[in-house]
């Protein structure tokens, strides 16, 4: 191996890679479209794969403590094996379905602060695996999501914070390694609770909402959680009224407690 060879193995005088999206908004079963380019080096080198993905960053709690964690979540390989010439721009379109699952980045014109999900570029040179930059997406709520938040807001909840947690809800259909919730706070109306957690795990046909009622812990007592989890169809939503629904389950909980 010659000298520029090496060093172009190892970063120096190797090819470059930018990755620039089409359209940053989506939606949860909808697709990012975009283009790689992969810019050639001084030396001519071989591309031994080139893929992109999609990758979150999840909080993890493990050995009581709590860190962040990127994860990949899913991945498309853009064609085979190629040389890439010195100086030469190697370009390739691609279409990256964005799974149901995917959390939400953004509602009511906003971002939800704490979520960090981008398309991901992996260059393998020479048995060496290159990253690119994280390349952000906002993901936007489907219709049925939109309708669920949109009767937290019709009550008077104020969004909180929204966090990616690694780790599974039992009883629903989730396959991604993590989940999201999105909190919230109560109006007055509401005086005893202390905070409201909202999760969706969605499929290609309906979703299930999955919602935790968190009490305000009093003088001689301990906060307390409440759950419940339903489910609502992707096409079918319109015919509820979702704030309504949630008001009854509010009040029907909180007043067999003498929450409020």
């Amino acid at each position: 191996m010659g000298f520029k060879k090496l060093l172009a193995s190892l970063g120096a005088g190797g090819a470059s890679v930018e990755t620039v999206l089409t359209e940053i908004n989506v939606v949860p079963g909808g697709v990012v479209q975009g283009e790689v380019r992969i810019q050639g080096g001084s030396v001519n080198q071989q591309i031994e794969a080139l893929s992109v993905g999609l990758q979150a960053r999840v909080e993890v709690e493990g050995n009581d403590q709590e860190y962040k964690q990127d994860i990949s979540f899913t991945k498309q390989r853009l064609g085979g094996a190629f040389e890439l010439q010195a100086g030469a721009v190697h370009a390739v379109q691609f279409g990256l379905e964005i799974p149901w699952e995917t959390p939400i980045t953004h509602f009511g014109g906003q971002h939800l602060r704490g979520m960090n999900i981008g398309v991901t570029t992996e260059l393998e040179i020479a048995r060496a695996v290159d990253s690119g930059d994280l390349d952000p997406i906002q993901v936007h709520p489907l219709p049925a999501q939109q309708a669920i938040l949109d009767a937290f807001a019709q009550l008077g909840f104020r969004f909180k914070n929204a966090d990616m947690e690694r780790g599974h809800i039992r009883g629903t259909r989730q396959k991604l390694p993590f989940y999201q919730e999105i909190e919230f706070l109560p109006p007055q109306q509401y005086h005893g609770l202390n905070q409201v957690e909202l999760s969706f795990v969605a499929d290609d046909r309906e979703m299930d909402v999955i919602l935790e009622m968190d009490k305000k812990p009093g003088l001689f007592s301990e906060g307390s959680d409440t759950f419940r989890s339903f489910k609502v169809g992707l096409h079918d939503f319109q015919g509820t009224d979702w704030s309504a629904y949630l008001n009854q389950w509010l009040s029907e909980v909180g007043g067999k407690r003498n929450w409020f």
